[in-house]
Order: structure tokens, then sequence, then C-alpha cells
């Protein structure tokens, strides 16, 4: 696109694309003329059991209130009750807008020009962005069976490099780094070079070799977990992320973290929803059985797909994926497609209720066998 010569945006960010959301079902009906209650979207990873019950009254019992100040811009809470939950200080924690918020602030607080980023091929299309936005280099390492190659990722590291992002589950692939893995890597890297683990899914993961990289954070001053309230939690509408680091490294994120960036009606559902465990649990167990019903779906069909962890799963269609996509709208079906990530044979499809699962299942069967 041409710029024009009156305007004068930094040059880093002339070749960057927004980022491109799932398509909003409110959209779809519009475009199409479709009843918004009759669409499906599983195309964001969002939690089809929506908020916990003790998050909505929370929120209700606030309505009422002064809205009209602004909201406790230390999050002090939310931060108390995080940190009572996660085993760390308050003042390790770093509130967000979404963990993509957290992300830019990494971004913002660590990299610039002449300085680089290092991140997997399939990573998380954030990583990219809030890497060239702020003049820096992205180094990209090549991916291994769909996932994070740790090894590869590690030769990647340069003098100029000062972040590596890590995303543990990995989105849109599901992939993810075991816990010896994962150390090694740490122990590996050179002190001076932030690395973010971003746990955004961590909640549905159960396996024993999974790791909780909060556990690391003594040992490693140069170490950020990110995670978030949008998938497991089901507050994706209120968006609430954090990082947890060591208090130094959060110090400077907060020198850059925009005031007020959470608002008083997030912060008292994150508040809430961290006390529902039987809310929790029932979003794992739909999750579990929801990720089963698509991939014995997918095994009996043929297609192949990569094995995940989290709340989605990205399968192989076997053709140019985005003329599946178009087509499964127009049964009311959205899904992503993943061509911007150099997948495009591909699809994502967040793990939904067994109706809605059944749904798509129903409506790429048509659509495939239309093709």
């Amino acid at each position: 696109m041409a710029c024009d010569p009156y305007l004068a945006p930094v040059p880093a960010i002339l070749g960057l694309h927004p980022y491109q959301p799932g398509k909003p079902i409110e959209e779809l009906a519009r475009e199409l003329g479709l009843d918004h209650r009759a669409i499906v979207k599983l195309a964001s990873n969002e939690n089809p059991l929506g908020p916990s019950p003790k998050a909505i009254m929370a929120v209700k019992a606030v309505l009422g209130g002064d809205l009209a100040r602004y909201p406790d811009g230390s999050g002090f809470v939310l931060k108390q009750k995080l940190a009572a939950k996660l085993g760390v200080k308050m003042e390790q924690i770093t509130l967000g807008n979404g963990s993509n918020d957290v992300l830019d602030l990494v971004a913002r607080a660590f990299l610039g020009p002449g300085r680089s980023a290092v991140f997997s091929q399939y990573a998380f299309a954030v990583y990219p962005i809030a890497t060239q936005a702020v003049g820096a280099t992205a180094r990209l390492a090549p991916a291994w069976n769909y996932g994070h190659d740790l090894a590869a990722m590690l030769e990647r590291v340069g003098d100029d490099t000062a972040v590596v992002f890590i995303a543990n589950p990995n989105n849109p692939t599901g992939t993810w780094v075991k816990r010896e893995e994962l150390l090694e890597f740490l122990h590996a890297l050179p002190q001076q070079v932030v690395v973010v683990v971003d746990e955004a899914y961590c909640e549905y993961i159960e396996f024993a070799d999974y790791p909780n990289a909060l556990e690391w954070l003594e040992a490693f001053p140069n170490l950020i977990v990110t995670r978030t309230f949008s998938k497991a939690y089901g507050l994706a509408g209120f968006r609430v992320g954090y990082a947890v680091s060591s208090s130094q490294v959060a110090e400077f994120l907060n020198r850059v973290r925009q005031p007020f960036n959470v608002n008083s009606l997030a912060l008292v559902a994150a508040t809430a929803a961290l006390d529902d465990e039987e809310h929790l649990a029932a979003s794992r167990e739909l999750n579990r059985q929801g990720l089963l019903q698509l991939t014995e779906a997918f095994e009996v069909r043929g297609l192949k797909y990569i094995p995940g962890v989290g709340n989605f799963i990205t399968v192989d269609v076997g053709r140019e994926a985005g003329p599946v996509f178009s087509a499964l709208l127009e049964h009311g079906v959205i899904v992503r497609p993943l061509a911007n990530y150099d997948l495009p044979n591909h699809l994502r499809v967040s793990v939904g209720t067994e109706k809605d699962n059944a749904r798509f299942i129903a409506a790429l069967d048509r659509v495939l066998s239309d093709a």
C-alpha cells in the first residue's frame, strides 16, 4: 500500500499486516443474512462454557457502583489473589489487557532497532508483529514436526538477541515442549537474553512432563511467564492477562505499561474466576471430550491432524483450505484458515460443545463431498 508522502509512520510498521482475529459471529450474520443464533464459531479458541458463574455474579454486583471512577491501576486485589494462588510475590506480576498486551510490553521494554527476537516457525502471530513494530529484527527458527525446535532456536541466538518467545503449548499447531527439553534450553541460553514462555493454554494440560515454568523463576532471572484469563477461564471478552517474572523485570514492564490497562469489571471478573475450581474442572473435561470427538472424526475420514493439547486442533483438509473455510461459512460454521502461518491446507478448529463440534463435522462432510 502506497504511503501518503505527508504521513511519516516509523519504517518498521510499513511491512506489517494487522493481526487477523477469528471472524465475529455478528460479521458473518451481516454478510450472509444468517441468524446469528444459528452460527457456530470455532475460530478463536474461546471457552464454550463461557465465564465462571462466580465471575458473572461478581460483575453484576458492581455494575451499580461508581463506574465513572478509574479502575485500580495497580490491580491490587487481583494481583494479591494471583500471588497467593501461584506462590509468587505481588511485585512479580504485571497485568495486561489480555496476554497480547503483556507480550507487547515485553517487546517495548526489551526490543528495538539493533536488537533481535527469536521464535519458531508456525508460532503465534503476535511475536513477529510485536518484534517488527518496535524496529527489531525477527529471527525465525524452522519448526520440527510443527513444533518448536529448541536446538534450532538456540542456534539463531546472536549477540544482538534480546528476547526469545516460546509458546507452550503453541498456537496454532497445539504442539508443546516437555519439561526436560525446556529446562535444558533455559540453562543453555545466555542470561542476558529474556525468554518468554507463553502459557496461555496451560490450564488445559494435565500431563506430568508438561512444565510449569513458574517453578523456575528464581533460578532464571531472565524468564517471563505469560498467562491469560481468556481461554480456560472463559473471560476473553473482558481481556485480562498477566506476566510473572522477577521483580526487576516486572518493574521494567510496568514502566511502559499504560495506566488503567485492565478495566474495573475485568479485574472483578478475573478475581472471582480464580475461586471457581469447579468451573475450571468442567472446562477441562468438556475440552478433553471435545478433542476426542474431533480427532476420532478426522481419523474416520482419513484427515491428517496435528496432535495438540490446547483447546483447539489443526487439521489438514487435503487441499487448499481457503475455499473450504469459505464454504463452511455458508453453512454457518466459522473456523480459522492458516495460510498466514504458511499452512495453506490447514484449518484450526476450536473445541466447542458436543453439539457445536458435531455441527462442524457435518458441515465439513458436506463441503468436502461437494468439492
